[in-house]
């Protein structure tokens, strides 16, 4: 399969939308595998698809402010940096831009909001081949603690914008977010409120945590001429012993595996595939890269959002509305255009669609 079957020709205002949250609620575009029909509803409404005993699977990564501002020590010249991994402590792995000038043993003085020097220091003491630098922090006891007051949430370069609202920071998080990791959000959970939590759970299903912290690899277009032979990034996983008992047992009861966001699929799947279809808690790394026409072990049901052409995430998707065949990009296209149609919003900030 060519990367270019997945360039999906979207309207130019598509790719500049979505600048912020909505106001009036999300949009939920229903697909049934089934019978092949698709409804449109509003998200509030996504109890209706709901039963007993399912259970849904969110991640709970909590994005971090990962992006710093600073200035070379020497020269004054300005760096920005997005820390993508700790390494140890006070020391990051980081994409620092402009890369060229941040050499070996370049100093750079971390900057507060107000563009002021904040005695911290960050020093390049390794380059990688993906061109990463590993930057060692001092002035600090734990620049994890620093980052609240320093750091800036790491929009997606898509949303086209360089102020970063406090209403950001509150909404592009999921309101489940616990384990801080991510430099991007798990964008399918941030349509859930705490009220759409506690219906879920009158209702009687329940809710398992995985964790995988999305790293800036999700955000990268498929450049290969084959899809097969594009390489996926890597991401941290973990998946707990309560994950793994909470699925066991909605599953006992006949209930379903609704995952909500493809990350959440990416750890499923992972693990389910180390250990011959059966989960089992443990943490690692992912480079699991699901594209038709993968079968899939243990999803029933999946929440996502509209995502970008040529992304690793539309294929899985894709993979998803025809497991185990080539049809799922064809059957894709048909629901996006229909989605154009709708007018619904895409990407980070946009509408969900729910596959059965």
């Amino acid at each position: 399969m060519l990367t270019r079957d997945f360039d999906f020709l979207l309207p130019p205002e598509l790719i500049a939308q979505s600048p912020a949250p909505r106001r009036d609620g999300s949009r939920l575009l229903v697909h049934d595998r089934a019978t092949h029909q698709t409804e449109h509803h509003q998200f509030r409404d996504i109890l209706r698809w709901l039963r007993p005993q399912d259970v849904l699977v969110v991640n709970d990564s909590r994005v971090i402010p990962a992006r710093l501002r600073g200035r070379k020590e020497r020269s004054g010249g300005e760096f920005e940096l997005l820390l993508l991994e700790e390494a140890g402590a006070n020391c990051w792995w980081a994409m620092v831009r402009p890369g060229k000038r941040a050499r070996l043993d370049t100093r750079i003085v971390i900057a507060t909001p107000d563009r002021q020097a904040s005695g911290i220091v960050a020093e390049v003491t390794a380059i990688n081949a993906a061109g990463h630098r590993c930057l060692r922090f001092t002035g600090t006891p734990d620049l994890r603690v620093d980052l609240e007051r320093l750091g800036e949430t790491p929009l997606p370069p898509y949303i086209g914008r360089e102020t970063v609202t406090p209403e950001d920071r509150a909404r592009y998080q999921t309101v489940y977010a616990q384990a801080p990791g991510s430099v991007a959000a798990p964008t399918a959970g941030l349509h859930f409120t705490e009220e759409t939590l506690e219906a879920i759970a009158a209702l009687g299903a329940h809710l398992a945590r995985v964790t995988l912290h999305v790293g800036p690899g999700t955000f990268a277009p498929v450049k290969a001429d084959l899809v097969t032979e594009h390489v996926m990034h890597e991401e941290r996983y973990e998946l707990s012993e309560a994950a793994v008992a909470t699925i066991a047992r909605a599953r006992a009861a006949g209930g379903r595996v609704i995952a909500v966001g493809t990350t959440s699929v990416r750890v499923l799947e992972t693990v389910a595939r180390a250990h011959a279809g059966e989960l089992r808690a443990g943490a690692g790394r992912t480079n699991i890269f699901l594209h038709p026409p993968a079968p899939f072990h243990v999803v029933d049901a999946l929440l996502t959002n509209f995502h970008l052409p040529q992304s690793t995430l539309l294929m899985l998707v894709s993979a998803f509305l025809a497991p185990g065949a080539e049809t799922g990009r064809e059957g894709l296209l048909a629901i996006y255009a229909e989605a154009i149609r709708e007018r619904y919003r895409f990407f980070s900030y946009g509408d969900a669609m729910l596959i059965l």
